[in-house]
């Protein structure tokens, strides 16, 4: 794909060999241009990405009343009650949703430009993925839109020209790290995401490490498994590579797919959860609290998140609003899988 470029109304006049009011009346679909020198413009417009930072008015004509849904890992089962939500929510505001996967490999900056170009989206919502994006990439989405269980890690890149839902990774995966250190625990190993990952599972694995230094725990390579996914074979794999090279108490998982893959690892090795080993997991999913034994995690409140994301888009698209950014806080939920070593159970916990 052609490196994207900023380009204005008079850039595309000059590539397509035309005045700036010929563009302006292709963009509004003006009758008197000819078919020729529309589909001249539109090439150029199309192949620079082009669209007018007033798109919201100057395009209407050519938008539909339909927001795009992108997400980066459509098989983890965190964000299916959230397109739910967010569907039922969309709809129930009179516009279109257009649900659009992205696959791991790919850049979900070119995909939300081309899927902008191509359905005339008025806003876009991501689910997942790694967001550790320049400025100038970002501002190449010329449609309002919302980062939703994620945010820009570049502390350079202006929060003015988007908004974010998430929590805070990095401190709720702390508070799991050391409620497990606070209940006893000194061996705590952890399976966290690619060592090359941008986002979450990085975020994840500072918060682990800091709890552990904060506890005067040393942090110990060995105790430390990264996968590239966060899937149930990954985890239950994971533990396997752990067992052979290290001793743990305790496995803090940066999901709750990768928990439950770890615990079945742990059960088939022949260890009893959580006698032997305690398992603490990360999103709080339904089928999380079904697994047996139930597994002890942090609850993210996805309906909550899902919901505030449209608003937050509605009110940008709708009422002229200013883009936001809000952490919602998480919930330590104690299940089955974890026991104290202290024999003492935590305050700050939400028993299930």
């Amino acid at each position: 794909m052609e490196k994207i470029s900023e380009v204005n109304i008079k850039d595309i006049a000059r590539f397509a060999g035309v005045g700036v009011s010929t563009v302006s009346r292709v963009i509004n679909n003006h009758p008197d241009v000819n078919k020729e020198t529309k589909e001249r413009v539109m090439a150029v417009i199309e192949k620079h990405h082009y669209v007018p930072n007033n798109s919201a008015r100057n395009l209407k004509r050519n938008q539909s009343n339909t927001i795009g849904v992108l997400i980066k890992g459509i098989t983890n089962p965190f964000f299916s009650r959230m397109i739910k939500v967010i569907e039922k929510e969309i709809t129930r505001r009179k516009y279109s949703m257009i649900l659009h996967q992205v696959e791991s490999d790919a850049d979900e900056i070119d995909s939300a430009i081309e899927l902008s170009m191509e359905k005339k989206l008025k806003g876009i919502i991501f689910l997942g993925g790694c967001f550790n994006h320049s400025q100038q990439k970002l501002a190449a989405i010329k449609i309002p839109f919302v980062l939703t269980t994620i945010t820009s890690l570049d502390d350079s890149v202006d929060k003015t020209v988007f908004s974010s839902i998430s929590i805070d990774d990095f401190a709720e995966a702390y508070k799991a790290v050391d409620y497990i250190c606070k209940a006893g625990h000194r061996e705590i190993a952890i399976i966290s995401a690619a060592p090359d990952d941008q986002s979450i599972g990085w975020l994840r694995l500072e918060g682990y490490k800091k709890a552990l230094e904060d506890n005067g725990i040393p942090v110990e390579a060995q105790k430390i498994v990264s996968t590239g996914e966060f899937s149930l074979q990954c985890g239950y794999d994971s533990i396997n590579k752990l067992l052979s090279q290290t001793r743990f108490t305790c496995v803090f998982c940066i999901s709750d797919m990768l928990a439950m893959g770890a615990a079945k690892a742990l059960l088939d090795s022949g260890k009893k959860i959580p006698d032997d080993v305690s398992v603490v997991g990360f999103d709080g999913l339904e089928m999380a609290r079904f697994y047996s034994p139930s597994i002890t995690t942090i609850y993210q409140p996805d309906e909550a998140m899902a919901l505030d994301s449209v608003k937050t888009l509605m009110d940008v698209l709708e009422n002229e609003g200013v883009h936001r950014h809000v952490k919602f806080d998480a919930t330590l939920i104690e299940g089955e899988s974890f026991r104290p070593l202290n024999g003492e159970r935590s305050d700050n916990a939400l028993l299930p």
